[in-house]
């Protein structure tokens, strides 16, 4: 072989992808293709305010591939309100979002580390500055005709899960 000349060709990066069949030889049997599972989507992002954005056209780029661009609006707003009110209660922080299309709804959930508070008291008055600082989600999954929540994370997350589901 000349030094100069190109490397051979590959046909993929797997070494241990069949090959094709000789000319003359019957030919290989395909696997058949899974069904696609659908859209799933998860990030792990700095709890900072400016990450709002970057989940917002993540989620609304994940959504238009998908052909889910009716979800575009209503999702990227409720992503954006999920990850910035979460950033401000756990600042520098990382927060965990999670977007899924499965039996005709679309699921955000995001997973944020503010630790729960040992006095009930707290707690509640946690809670309901959380609840009252998500109003526009509140207002555009109500509008939809979809749910929203926060509840404390189960394991193996830590923090608080807060979730909003969009039907078609």
């Amino acid at each position: 072989m000349h030094p100069y000349s190109p490397p051979p060709r590959r046909t993929a990066l797997c070494p241990a992808r069949p090959s094709l069949p000789a000319s003359g030889s019957a030919p290989q049997s395909r696997p058949r293709p899974r069904p696609h599972p659908g859209l799933v989507l998860s990030l792990t992002l700095p709890g900072d305010p400016r990450s709002a954005v970057v989940g917002r056209h993540a989620v609304t780029a994940a959504l238009s591939t998908y052909g889910l661009r009716s979800h575009g609006w209503p999702a990227a707003l409720a992503v954006t309100e999920l990850i910035a009110v979460n950033a401000a209660l756990t600042p520098g922080r990382e927060l965990y979002l999670s977007l899924r299309h499965r039996d005709g709804a679309l699921r955000l959930v995001l997973w944020d580390q503010h630790p729960r508070h040992a006095d009930p008291d707290t707690l509640a008055l946690c809670d309901v500055r959380r609840r009252r600082a998500l109003w526009l989600l509140a207002a555009v999954v109500d509008d939809w005709g979809g749910d929203w929540g926060t509840c404390e994370a189960r394991s193996p997350h830590q923090g608080t899960k807060s979730w909003a589901v969009l039907p078609q």
